[in-house]
């Protein structure tokens, strides 16, 4: 698995250890990042959760974004998740938090212009998990954007709460939803 774009281009990354964990590809993280403009990204805070590798947090690290925080709960994957930051040249401008994530987002201060996920695609309550993260308070900034990939059998909401639906793609047995908060005249 290589990082796809921006100055860390090319450079390797170590896949996920856990069981049942599926990495995001580099062609599905390489389409995201196009779909999103450089605004979105450059100069960003970034939330990568259900992180495994940190392909994506790692993707945008290198694309611009100026800090990015992992949230993993598995402690050996968040090793690699750490190594793979340190590889990429990226570990002081990021923060890994191994936690769970539907715990560990009270503890995280915002806000973030970018928030990335690719849960488990046996996690079916990701719309309960939009909408938390849509309306906590400070986590997102004004026109945040979210990105959540899942399996394309399961069918996400248009809105959830402050988070509104841009665009979904699909790739192969992966579907990718992008939301944004409020309205951005999408």
């Amino acid at each position: 698995m290589r990082i796809s774009g921006g100055k860390a281009k090319g450079r390797r990354l170590r896949g996920t250890i856990s069981p049942g964990a599926r990495p995001t590809t580099e062609r599905v993280r390489a389409a995201v990042f196009n779909i999103l403009s450089a605004a979105q990204v450059e100069g960003s805070r970034v939330l990568d959760l259900y992180a495994g590798s940190g392909s994506l947090g790692i993707e945008a690290l290198s694309r611009g974004a100026e800090w990015a925080d992992f949230m993993e709960r598995d402690r050996r994957q968040c090793g690699v998740l750490d190594a793979n930051l340190a590889g990429a040249g990226f570990s002081e401008q990021s923060k890994v938090y191994c936690a769970d994530v539907e715990r560990g987002l009270s503890g995280l201060s915002g806000p973030y212009r970018l928030v990335l996920m690719d849960p488990p695609y046996r996690f079916l309550e990701i719309g309960r998990l939009l909408e938390a993260i849509g309306g906590a308070k400070g986590l997102l900034e004004e026109a945040a954007s979210l990105v959540v990939g899942h399996s394309n059998r399961l069918e996400l909401e248009d809105s959830y709460g402050s988070l509104v639906r841009f665009s979904h793609r699909r790739y192969g047995d992966n579907a990718v939803d992008f939301y944004q908060k409020g309205d951005s005249g999408w």
